[in-house]
């Protein structure tokens, strides 16, 4: 199949190239416009406690609201605030109250000062309904616009943060993340394909290529967006820029490598293409199948951002497989090799006893040494993953310290108590009117371990619906503040009026919600990704062995993935968590990206143990050849991921950091080392029972050449390729 599809793209690269072009321009121009949402809340399903008592909030207390923005005063001079500037503070607060130019705005009320008296506050009523995020984020340039005019010429400075803000923040640093992500994968894969091939067309021209592919997965992402009705984050553009670049340059390794290999084996330079396509398709298709599979497994979660990001991730590597095996053979097949690789002239010669002819030697001779040794480095690692800490702040996450609304966030927590700015809310609800004695009972039981104060109950108008307004000791977005929030719904639960439903809402209460969801979806989405790219495996390899010791390969450089991400971040770096979403995140790149590693190595050891050669053997040749493969595709998608670190927030520090070792641990250890080394000592039972492994003689039987034969077959092919 893989032939022939090479043999039509590669005899018509003129109509391939303009098809492409031409579906990619109206995909892009027909495709919907997304507007992003970073509201925690909306990454949950309503089935969820804190998402009900929300809604329960919003219906019975429609006059209570959580602030849309805060707005943070404090003299210039940093003294505490006096008389004249509390006043100051009340009444600009009550000028902003009547704007008409702030969009969604309801009035602002003016906070209690801090004990210190160095700070005032303004919570802004936004509404209920904070999901228009384009609304929001012109509120937080209006009330920057606003109180800059109305504090300008006095003695008090106001920075704006809230929501709204962070929406409008966010906004502008995934704009500037994205640009710097691009370069930074841009300069990589130029510098990168230099370096390899010696060719300013090679390192050029990829670029280009997969920029036509981007233009084509964007639109078919805003399309399925929108007709599935997902919820969409900003947060997911950057993330596709990596792996539609970084993906897209190693299938286009493994395509060009094999090319070259077919040019200096003397194949013209159209057949050689074809012969290509046609060896490693197979490879190049099932690896982009562990991908899709594994992304589309994120269709199974309960978080809104992973199930949106699940098909826009498998989309994205669908196009890049289908321009793989179309698209890049035809326009590389349609320049001659000696303007395509000039001015190198490298192309045309074998390289003998090359360093990847070592390492194939090595594991030839020691396959049990070097099993254990690349087994114990990355068991050794994997130990420290057992003491992961997540951390639930999204926004603060994904934006630098420094922008404005992070430092609001960070002054009003260490100003006030830490949980006065969010309080956790405890609703008891009937539908006939509370007995209140009994509301006052359940109160009094609320201030356990890790609550600040709780609050006297209000009450609807029609006294069906009471709220306890609970603040808490620790930050809200604290690993203890779960806990406490945790504590109070057992007691809430446990001591409820008879005949009401009482609940526990409030951000730290959603943040607790998302880790339960967390906690449900590696209970399904990893186990379900595991069986499909297992059953991938077993199809392509014609074997129901070697996917086992593949799959536990990956298991375990996922495992070490997280110890290396853990080490640096939380004991070298100090952090007090990861980002909640990390472990999901390096599961499915590192176990469906690492996982074509180990595909490219096992399909090029399968087809070296065809033309006659012992396993052992069979492994030298495969790294000796697909090593060098490995290696490069390695050394950019891992550097291309690396490019992440470069953005500016904590969330992609995190996601290009880990992503990238574990790339190079799946490069470089597994395909490499272990995997290699495990299939030679198992030998033939790798292949149980296809034996997909042995060589077809003419007339249809399977045989294994002997040792002096298979040595005497690989001098002959030696010297064909030379």
């Amino acid at each position: 199949m893989f032939h022939r599809i090479g043999r039509v793209v590669v005899r018509h690269p003129f109509w391939t190239l303009v098809a492409w072009i031409v579906a990619a321009v109206a995909i892009a121009a027909s495709a919907p416009t997304l507007t992003s949402n970073s509201d925690e809340s909306s990454f949950l399903p309503k089935s969820y406690e804190s998402i009900q008592a929300m809604e329960l909030q919003q219906s019975a207390f429609p006059h209570q609201f959580t602030p849309g923005a805060e707005i943070l005063f404090q003299r210039a001079d940093g003294k505490p605030l006096g008389p004249a500037d509390k006043a100051q503070v009340a009444t600009i607060n009550k000028e902003l109250s009547a704007k008409t130019d702030i969009p969604l705005n309801q009035g602002v009320i003016t906070a209690p000062f801090s004990k210190d008296g160095l700070y005032g506050l303004g919570m802004v009523n936004l509404g209920q309904n904070q999901s228009d995020q384009n609304k929001m984020s012109d509120a937080a340039k209006a009330i920057r616009a606003d109180v800059a005019d109305l504090t300008k010429g006095s003695s008090l400075t106001a920075k704006v943060g809230g929501s709204a803000a962070q929406v409008l923040d966010q906004a502008d640093s995934n704009k500037t993340g994205q640009a710097i992500i691009g370069l930074g994968t841009f300069v990589i894969i130029i510098l990168a394909m230099l370096l390899i091939f010696r060719s300013p067309l090679m390192a050029v021209l990829p670029i280009a290529l997969i920029g036509v592919v981007l233009v084509a997965a964007n639109g078919l992402i805003a399309d399925v967006t929108k007709a599935l009705n997902l919820s969409y984050n900003a947060s997911v553009s950057g993330i596709l820029i990596v792996v539609l670049f970084g993906v897209g340059t190693d299938y286009i390794l493994f395509l060009m490598f094999r090319y070259r290999e077919r040019l200096r084996a003397g194949d013209d330079h159209k057949e050689a293409m074809i012969n290509a396509v046609g060896r490693v398709g197979e490879a190049i298709a099932s690896a982009a199948g562990t991908v899709i599979i594994a992304f589309l497994a994120l269709c199974l979660s309960s978080i809104s951002f992973l199930k949106q990001m699940g098909p826009s991730l498998a989309i994205s590597v669908g196009v890049t497989l289908l321009a793989g095996l179309t698209l890049v053979p035809a326009v590389f097949s349609w320049i001659p090799p000696r303007v395509l690789f000039w001015p190198s002239k490298k192309w045309r010669i074998e390289p003998e006893g090359s360093r990847f002819a070592a390492v194939g030697n090595t594991v030839k001779r020691r396959p049990a040494l070097v099993a254990v040794v690349s087994g114990v480095l990355m068991v050794a690692i994997a130990l420290v993953a057992t003491t992961y800490k997540a951390s639930f702040d999204f926004a603060s996450g994904s934006m630098p310290k420094t922008v404005e609304s992070m430092v609001v966030q960070d002054t009003i927590a260490k100003a006030y108590s830490a949980g006065a700015a969010t309080p956790t809310d405890v609703f008891v609800t009937s539908s006939t009117p509370l007995d209140q004695s009994a509301v006052q009972g359940l109160a009094s039981k609320l201030d356990i371990a890790g609550v600040s104060s709780v609050a006297p109950a209000k009450y609807n108008p029609q006294g069906t619906t009471a709220d306890i307004s609970v603040v808490l000791s620790n930050d809200p977005q604290s690993s203890q503040a779960m806990d406490t929030v945790g504590k109070l719904r057992d007691v809430v639960h446990a001591n409820a009026p008879n005949g009401t439903k009482a609940m526990v809402g409030g951000v730290t209460a959603i943040y607790a919600d998302i880790q339960k969801a967390i906690d449900r979806d590696y209970s399904v989405v990893f186990p379900v990704a595991a069986v499909l790219i297992m059953l991938i495996l077993g199809l392509m390899l014609r074997s129901v062995v070697a996917p086992w010791y593949l799959m536990a390969s990956v298991g375990l450089g996922f495992a070490a993935t997280l110890g290396a991400t853990v080490l640096v971040f939380q004991h070298l770096d100090h952090q007090s968590g990861l980002m909640f979403m990390l472990p999901v995140f390096i599961y499915l790149f590192v176990v469906a990206i690492g996982t074509d590693y180990n595909i490219l190595m096992i399909s090029r050891l399968r087809e070296e143990a065809r033309e006659g050669r012992e396993p052992r053997e069979a492994a030298a040749q495969a790294l000796r050849h697909a090593g060098p493969t490995v290696a490069a595709a390695g050394a950019i998608l891992a550097g291309t991921f690396a490019s992440m670190m470069l953005a500016g927030n904590s969330l992609f520090a995190e996601m290009g950091f880990s992503i990238a070792i574990g790339i190079v641990i799946a490069a470089f250890v597994m395909a490499m080392f272990f995997t290699p080394s495990l299939t030679a000592l198992v030998g033939h039972a790798a292949w149980w029972p296809g034996h997909a492994d042995r060589r077809k003689e003419s007339g249809g039987s399977r045989v294994v050449a002997s040792s002096a034969g298979a040595h005497a077959q690989d001098d002959e092919l030696d010297s064909s390729r030379r």
